[in-house]
C-alpha cells in the first residue's frame, strides 16, 4: 500500500530523473530504493551532502565519474585462477584513471570548504598499476613492446610471413599461365596458390582447398611449407608469451583488489551524491529545513514535474495550531495539484533532495497516505466511491500522530448527503489519531465544519469570476467555492436555468432542510434532522435520535438557547395528527413562543428501505446483463452482494449490479413450490428422499460447483 501511494504521488519519477545524472549502473539500482528516512540526523546529513555537492559543481564543474561498467564482473574473476583478458583489463586501468582525476577534482574543490571534496582522501592513488597496465595493454591487445621476448617472437613472424610471401609472389610472375588469380590466397591458415586445375601437376605442394567449380587447386607449395611450420611454432610461442604477460597483470590487480574496491565504494558514493546536487541544479532547488514538529511551510513551491512557465508557485503554511486544513474551491483549480506539492515535497525531502522552492520547512513522516484520482478499475469492479474507500479505510489503519495524510476530493463519488456525513466522520477520526492532513472538497457542510472545529483550518484556490481562469493561487484561511452555476452562466447557460438552479441548489434546500443534517440549530449528534418552518424567531424543530412512531403522537421539547444546559422547558404532546400539523400546532403554542427558544420533536421515521441486493428472491426469473440472459435466482445474495443464478443449467454467482428482475418468484410458481425440482437432480432428490427416511451408506449425493468451485 505504502509503494502504491509513493506512486500516486509521483515520487517513482523522481527517482527516475534522478537516475538519468547517475553515471555508473549500481549507482542508479540503488536509487530505485531510495526511500524517506523519519531520522532527521540521517536527513539533514544527506541534505548537507546535496548541497554540497551542488556547490562543488558550481564551483569546479562536472566531476569525472566512471561508469564502471561491468567492473565488478570483471573483479569477480580475480583470485579464482581467471585470466583476465586485454580488454577487461583495459576497463579496470580506465577505472583507475578515473580514480586518480576525480581525487585531483576533488583536491581543487577543498577550496569550497566541503566535507564532501575531502571524500577524495578516501581514494587510493593506484597510478602505477594504471601505468603498467596501460603500458602492456594497447588496443585491446598485448603490445609488442609488453616483453623483449614477445617483440622477438612477433618480430620472427612478421619475417616469415615476409618470406613465404616472396617465394609464392616469385612463382606468380614466373608462372603466371598457371594461375587463375595474380595473388596469394590464405586458405585455413596457410599461404597458397590458386593453380588451374590442369596445370595442378607442375606445382609440387600440398592441396589446402578447392574453388566450389573445381576448376582451382589451392595449392601450399612445399618451399613455403616450412616456413610456415616454423610460423606455426613462433605462434604458439608468442601464445604462451601473452598468456604469461596477462597472469602477471591479473596478479596486480589482485594484490590491489581490496583498494580497488574501496575506490568503487567511494566512487559510488560520490556519483549518489553529484547525481542529488546535479538534480537539484536542473529543477532550480533549494536546500529544505526539516523538523520533528508537526508543522509546514512552503515558500513558492512548485510541482517539480510541471513546466516552469505553466506553475503559479504555492505558498503553504500550517503550525502547531492545526492539524487538518480543508481546500476548496473550483475544479480544474488546483487542490490536486497543490495536494501533491506538498507530499512529493515533503518526499524529496526526507530523502535527502532539494525542493523547488524558495524557502522550504517540511515536518518529518513516518508515511505520506494519500487518496488521490478516482481509482476506477473495470477488472477489480471498482468504482470511484469504492476505490477512494478502500484507500481511505487502509489509510485509517495505518494513520497515527507522525503521519501526513492526503485526501483529494473526499467523500465524493456517492449520495451527496451521505458522502458529507462520511467525510466528517473520517474528519474526526483523523483529528482523533492526531495526524498531520490536509483535504480538498466541494461540501459546504465540511468548510462550516472546519471553521467551527478546534484543529482544523480552511483554504481555497483562487477563482477569476470574469476570465472564468482558475488562478492556482492558494489562499489560506478563507472557505472556497464551486463556482459552478457562475461558470455555467458566464459559458452562455440561460439565465432562467441558472435561477432554477439556484432555487433547487439553494431556497429548496433549505424549505425541505429535513433531507440534509444542515443549520444553526443542529446540534453535535451526527444523527439530527432539521425542518425548516415558516414560525416566530425562525427557529427549528430538531429531530434527535428519532424512533418509530406510528400511533400519530409526537413530543416536543421547548429549550431556550439562553439557559446553558437547559435540557427542556415546555414538553407538549400532539395526539392524532399528522407531522406537518403537529409542527404548526407547537409552534402557535403561546409557551414555546419565547424568543431564543428552539423546540426539539420526536417525529416519525420512515422504515429504511432493504439494500437492492436482498430482494433478489429464490425463483425470481431474472435478465443477467450485459448479456441479456435469462436465469432464475437459485441463492439469495451473500455479504458481498453476490446472487446466485442458474442460466441454461449453469449455475453462475453473479452481482447484483449485474441483474434486472424480470418476474417476481410469485407470480411463477405457488407459495410451496419445491426447487429443488428445477436446481438439483434426479439422482439427487432419490437420495435426498431416502436419507430423509433413513441412513443408507450405499447413497451419494453430488453437489453441484458454480464456477468458482464452491458448492451449491
Amino acid at each position: 500500500m505504502i509503494q502504491k501511494m509513493l506512486k500516486t504521488l509521483e515520487f517513482d519519477k523522481i527517482l527516475e530523473r534522478l537516475q538519468e545524472h547517475g553515471v555508473s549502473e549500481n549507482v542508479r539500482v540503488k536509487i530505485s530504493a531510495l526511500k524517506p528516512s523519519l531520522s532527521e540526523a540521517e536527513v539533514k546529513q544527506k541534505l548537507v551532502e546535496t548541497t554540497e555537492g551542488r556547490t562543488i559543481i558550481e564551483h569546479s564543474g562536472t566531476p569525472p565519474l566512471s561508469p564502471m561498467t561491468e567492473l565488478n564482473k570483471v573483479l569477480s574473476l580475480v583470485g579464482k585462477d581467471s585470466l583476465l583478458m586485454p580488454d577487461q583489463l583495459e576497463a579496470v586501468a580506465q577505472f583507475l584513471t578515473s580514480c586518480r582525476r576525480l581525487k585531483s577534482y576533488l583536491k581543487k574543490a577543498e577550496v569550497t570548504n566541503t566535507a564532501v571534496a575531502l571524500y577524495g582522501n578516501s581514494l587510493y592513488d593506484l597510478t602505477s598499476l594504471e601505468d603498467e597496465i596501460k603500458r602492456v595493454i594497447r588496443g585491446s591487445q598485448v603490445d609488442d613492446r609488453a616483453t623483449p621476448a614477445l617483440a622477438d617472437i612477433r618480430r620472427k613472424i612478421i619475417n616469415g610471413g615476409m618470406q613465404i610471401k616472396a617465394k609464392l609472389d616469385s612463382l606468380l610472375r614466373n608462372n603466371s599461365q598457371w594461375f587463375s588469380e595474380s595473388f596469394v590466397s590464405i586458405r585455413n591458415g596457410r599461404h597458397t596458390l590458386p593453380v588451374k586445375k590442369e596445370f595442378k601437376a607442375r606445382v609440387t605442394g600440398t592441396v589446402i582447398d578447392m574453388s566450389q567449380s573445381g576448376g582451382t587447386c589451392f595449392i601450399e607449395p612445399t618451399s613455403a611449407a616450412k616456413l610456415q611450420d616454423e610460423i606455426s611454432m613462433l605462434q604458439i610461442e608468442q601464445e604462451n608469451e601473452v598468456r604469461r604477460i596477462l597472469y602477471i597483470l591479473t596478479a596486480q590487480v589482485e594484490e590491489k583488489l581490496t583498494f580497488i574496491r574501496l575506490n568503487i565504494e567511494a566512487m559510488e558514493t560520490l556519483d549518489f551524491i553529484f547525481a542529488k546536487a546535479r538534480l537539484s541544479i536542473a529543477m532550480k532547488a533549494s536546500v529544505p529545513a526539516v523538523t520533528t514538529e508537526r508543522k509546514i511551510r512552503i515558500k513558492t513551491g512548485r510541482h517539480p514535474l510541471l513546466k516552469t512557465e505553466c506553475i503559479v508557485p504555492l505558498d503553504f503554511h500550517m503550525d502547531e495550531t492545526a492539524r487538518g486544513m480543508v481546500i476548496t474551491g473550483p475544479n480544474t483549480g488546483g487542490k490536486t495539484v497543490a495536494l501533491k506539492t506538498i507530499g512529493l515535497l515533503s518526499l524529496m525531502a526526507q530523502s535527502g533532495l532539494h525542493v523547488p522552492a524558495e524557502e522550504a520547512l517540511l515536518t518529518l513522516n513516518n508515511y505520506a497516505l494519500c487518496d488521490i484520482g478516482d481509482g476506477q478499475s473495470i477488472s477489480e469492479n471498482l468504482s470511484t466511491f469504492s476505490s477512494h474507500m478502500t484507500n481511505i479505510i487502509e489509510i485509517l489503519k495505518v494513520a497515527d500522530d507522525q503521519s501526513l495524510v492526503l485526501l483529494d476530493e473526499l467523500g465524493s463519488g456517492t449520495d451527496p448527503a451521505e458522502g458529507m456525513g462520511l467525510a466528517i466522520a473520517i474528519l474526526e477520526e483523523l483529528l482523533r489519531k492526531n495526524c498531520l492532513f490536509i483535504v480538498t472538497s466541494h461540501y459546504p457542510e465540511i468548510k462550516t465544519f472546519a471553521q467551527q472545529t478546534k484543529g482544523l483550518m480552511n483554504a481555497r484556490m483562487a477563482f477569476d469570476k470574469q476570465t472564468l481562469l482558475p488562478l492556482y493561487r492558494l489562499e489560506i484561511g478563507e472557505a472556497g467555492e464551486s463556482c459552478a452555476l457562475h461558470i455555467a452562466s458566464r459559458l452562455g447557460l440561460p439565465e432562467h436555468l441558472v435561477q432554477r438552479a439556484h432555487q433547487a441548489a439553494y431556497e429548496e434546500n433549505q424549505a425541505y432542510g429535513s433531507r440534509q443534517a444542515v443549520g444553526s440549530h443542529v446540534s453535535q449528534t451526527s444523527q439530527s434532522i432539521v425542518n425548516e418552518f415558516s414560525a416566530p424567531q425562525d427557529k427549528a424543530v430538531v429531530m434527535e435520535n428519532p424512533i418509530n412512531r406510528n400511533d400519530g403522537n409526537y413530543r416536543f421539547l421547548c429549550v431556550n438557547d439562553n439557559l446553558a444546559g437547559n435540557e427542556s422547558l415546555t414538553e407538549k404532546q400532539c395526539v392524532g395528527q399528522n407531522a406537518a400539523s403537529a409542527v404548526q400546532s407547537a409552534w402557535t403554542d403561546q409557551t414555546m413562543k419565547a424568543p431564543n427558544n428552539r423546540i426539539k420533536a420526536d417525529l416519525p421515521k420512515k422504515p429504511a428501505e432493504a439494500p437492492r441486493c436482498m430482494r433478489f428472491n429464490v425463483g425470481d426469473s431474472v435478465m443477467v446483463y450485459p448479456q441479456r440472459d435469462i436465469g432464475i435466482v437459485y441463492r439469495k445474495a451473500n455479504e458481498k452482494g453476490e446472487v446466485g443464478v442458474q442460466v441454461q443449467k449453469k449455475k453462475l454467482i453473479v452481482n447484483h449490479k449485474r441483474l434486472k428482475l424480470q418476474v417476481p418468484a410469485s407470480e411463477l410458481y405457488p407459495d410451496d413450490y419445491d426447487f429443488s425440482i428445477i436446481f438439483d437432480s434426479v439422482a439427487n432428490r432419490k437420495a435426498r428422499r431416502v436419507l430423509g427416511k433413513r441412513h443408507d451408506p450405499n447413497l451419494v449425493i453430488e453437489l453441484d460447483t458454480n464456477e468458482r468451485g464452491e458448492p451449491i
